[in-house]
């Protein structure tokens, strides 16, 4: 199983991005990561970044209740920015709303729903599921 050049992690929480970044190590899960605490911030550096042509995530965990710029407000933007590579978005969210997940499905280029906190064997799903695209 390969693993993914560069993970990108979309959330507020320091534990939470602490906890993610240390369950991608101990799963050799990516060898880089790029990490935003708002939906904003991430628009900014990834759009300039696809711009720029420069490699780009080949998958966002991405929280969707944060300050500034939530999630949905994210996908939203994103979706309209035009990729040369396909990026793989995870929701990962501590909400269990049954409306967030059918709001989830409702995205083309979200592969799934995760409700916090992160595990290894997600993390290795995940894997999984980037190799056979």
């Amino acid at each position: 199983m390969n693993k993914i050049d560069i993970a990108c992690i979309i959330d507020d929480d320091p534990i939470f991005i602490f906890g993610a970044k240390r369950m991608m190590e101990l799963s050799d899960f990516c060898n880089s990561f790029m990490i935003f605490k708002n939906g904003q911030e991430a628009i900014n550096n990834l759009k300039s970044i696809m711009l720029a042509g420069e490699e780009i995530p080949e998958v966002i965990l991405l929280d969707i209740n944060m300050p500034i710029m939530d999630g949905w407000e994210f996908l939203d933007e994103f979706t309209q920015i035009e990729s040369h590579k396909l990026i793989t978005i995870y929701i990962v969210s501590s909400s269990i709303d049954p409306v967030d997940l059918q709001r989830a499905k409702r995205y083309e280029n979200v592969s799934n729903f995760i409700i916090k906190p992160i595990a290894i064997q997600t993390l290795k799903n995940i894997l999984q599921e980037v190799s056979q695209d």
